[in-house]
């Protein structure tokens, strides 16, 4: 079965967009998945096709109707009904993560609502089961570049998407850490500041045992370094074995 994406957004001029080159582009050509984007505005009664109104309560800006968004809701009823759940990128919504990308990329597919304006009147989102993600702690001025952002981690996950699946495992939280440091040729490479940086000589070594421990040792010491939060997750986890950090040093380049 086809893995469906369905997103109801106000501007499907939008879609695919960057999912229709590279890795998202070819895997839609060879009907890995499949995208369709169903314009909320369809669903819009009147000369006008207004999707929104003035919040109770007053305030600032517009607030999209519930009754047209369950409209658009049910128009793409099919995937829905396929068992795919049904996601709003909000800035109110759960933190969405590599985690999930895989859940979602096990399953038929998703649902995708962007909001404007303000958002979405909350009655739709708890009468239809919507769930509410988050890509980042940031505020967008729609749910489009999210949903696009979504889309190209789950798809480039599923299966036949990248040749070599092996290589997702040590990427960047798959494994409760950041990824580790990459290198290529040149060995020896001078900078603009004059400075002659070279590659970890442990990379260059052909033992395979001691280039996995030291990439192993980089992704703890970046983890811990750039994002603590995710580190005392890694070490309640007990996936560091008790160490505080990596065994093996990275040589200095002095």
């Amino acid at each position: 079965m086809t893995w469906q994406a369905t997103v109801l957004t106000l501007f499907p001029e939008m879609f695919p967009g960057p999912l229709g080159i590279s890795l998202a582009g070819r895997a839609l050509e060879r009907k890995l998945w499949a995208l369709e984007a169903i314009n909320i505005r369809d669903s819009a009664p009147g000369k006008h096709r207004s999707v929104d109104d003035e919040p109770f309560g007053g305030g600032p800006g517009m607030v999209m109707r519930p009754d047209i968004v369950e409209a658009a809701l049910l128009s793409g009823a099919e995937t829905v009904d396929q068992g795919a759940p049904i996601l709003y990128l909000s800035p109110r919504g759960v933190p969405f993560t590599q985690t999930r990308v895989r859940d979602l990329a096990q399953g038929p597919g998703v649902v995708l609502l962007c909001g404007r304006y303000e958002g979405v009147d909350a009655r739709v989102i708890e009468a239809s089961g919507i769930e509410e993600v988050c890509v980042g702690d940031f505020v967008l001025s729609g749910g489009e570049i999210a949903a696009i952002a979504l889309l190209d981690a789950v798809v480039r996950v599923l299966p036949g998407v990248i040749g070599d699946a092996q290589s997702l495992n040590e990427e960047s939280f798959e494994q409760g850490l950041l990824e580790y440091s990459q290198y290529t040729r040149p060995e020896i490479w001078t900078a603009k500041d004059g400075t002659v940086r070279k590659v970890p000589e442990v990379l260059t070594s052909g033992h395979h045992g001691n280039i996995a421990k030291w990439r192993q040792s980089m992704a703890e010491q970046e983890t811990r370094n750039r994002r603590p939060d995710m580190w005392e997750k890694y070490i309640k986890s007990g996936s560091s074995g008790g160490k505080e950090g990596g065994g093996m040093k990275e040589k200095s380049d002095e």
